[in-house]
């Protein structure tokens, strides 16, 4: 009985072992891998995509590892983007999106061996009968007819009430900018709660909201849109953006990975810094609603952009204005620099909290 134990106990503990590296693997990819993985932007292999994964599985394992650990030249940051992590994490999580693609391949196989015998058992049962109409039926139909024709028709539905016009928004009055509140003079910035446009004004609660200008007093400054550098105000910790509305100890997935849209003609390409905006938001903020995280699947203009749309879902109205070029145009042609761009100043409605 000892002996039987002996042998039995360390198998029970590699399928212990094996369990919870397969959990903390999953782990490691929920919080991480799954920004580019689960929808296979930039190219990345797909969860779960056997296609996606076979030429990379010929590589080997350590490959994989080493292209998680170090990063590749198509796009993925080193370690996901999180350094934090540690090799092995690291390599879990690609243990773990290795399992994934095996598993439908097992199902199938599966599957095919039970259909033969699901055939089988069709083959033996029995015809289903069809249903015989009841002599009496014809009559129950006559009878119920009878019913309804001496039964009153029924009253009509009320008409719905008429609802209240909405109304005029900013757009529709005139103001060409008007749609843009971070394009106003400097006399009319951060106005109080019940004169922003935003508010309700005829809300007490409204009435209790901290004015802008007092509460941006000693945010370190800027000369666009509410006049606060939000970056500089996010790396010298002046502000602590809260991760998760009901966890204070929640921490953000920072991704440090930038995207460069090439400009035709003399402006500098645009440079889309990942780092600056996951401090700040999380992933579901922009994809796969307002960005597809596909290469070449977006359309981006500046008209699309003072529309509203794009990026100008929040730079104008939450971030700063399409009147600071540089702030996004930042890469010249010779591949330099000019400045870093600074982040959202607030998350756009529906945002993960």
């Amino acid at each position: 009985m000892k002996i039987l134990a002996l042998i039995v106990a360390p198998l029970l503990l590699a399928a212990s072992s094996a369990a919870s590296a397969q959990g903390a693997g999953k782990g490691i990819y929920d919080k991480t891998c799954s920004v580019c993985h689960a929808t296979g932007i930039n190219g990345a292999p797909k969860f779960g995509n056997a296609a996606d994964w076979s030429p990379r599985i010929a590589g080997g394992a350590a490959k994989l590892y080493q292209s998680a650990l170090a990063g590749t030249p198509k796009g993925m940051p080193a370690k996901g983007g999180n350094p934090n992590l540690s090799d092995a994490e690291v390599k879990s999580a690609v243990d773990y999106m290795l399992a994934q693609v095996s598993k439908p391949a097992k199902k199938e196989e599966a599957a095919a061996k039970e259909k033969p015998a699901a055939v089988a058992a069709k083959k033996d049962e029995p015809a289903a009968k069809e249903p015989v109409a009841k002599k009496d039926e014809p009559v129950a139909k006559k009878d119920e007819a009878a019913a309804t024709a001496d039964k009153p028709a029924a009253a009509p539905a009320p008409a719905a009430a008429p609802v209240a016009a909405a109304a005029p928004t900013t757009a529709a009055t005139g103001d060409v900018n008007a749609f843009n509140r971070l394009l106003r003079p400097m006399g009319q910035r951060n106005a109080a709660p019940t004169q922003d446009g935003i508010h309700d004004p005829a809300n007490d609660g409204t009435q209790a909201l901290q004015p802008p200008l007092s509460a941006f007093d000693k945010m370190p400054k800027s000369n666009a849109g509410n006049r606060v550098n939000w970056v500089q105000a996010l790396t010298e910790k002046k502000i602590n953006p809260r991760w998760d509305r009901a966890d204070v100890k929640a921490e953000p997935v920072v991704m440090d990975l930038n995207i460069v849209r090439e400009v035709k003609g003399s402006m500098p390409d645009v440079v889309y810094p990942h780092k600056q905006h996951t401090e700040w938001l999380d992933c579901s903020n922009c994809h796969p609603a307002i960005f597809v995280p596909q290469k070449g699947a977006n359309q981006i203009s500046m008209a699309a952009i003072l529309l509203g749309q794009k990026c100008g879902v929040c730079h104008g109205k939450v971030a700063f204005p399409v009147s600071e070029c540089r702030l996004c145009h930042s890469k010249k042609k010779d591949g330099t620099t000019e400045r870093t761009a600074e982040a959202p100043a607030a998350a756009p409605a529906g945002a993960k909290k």
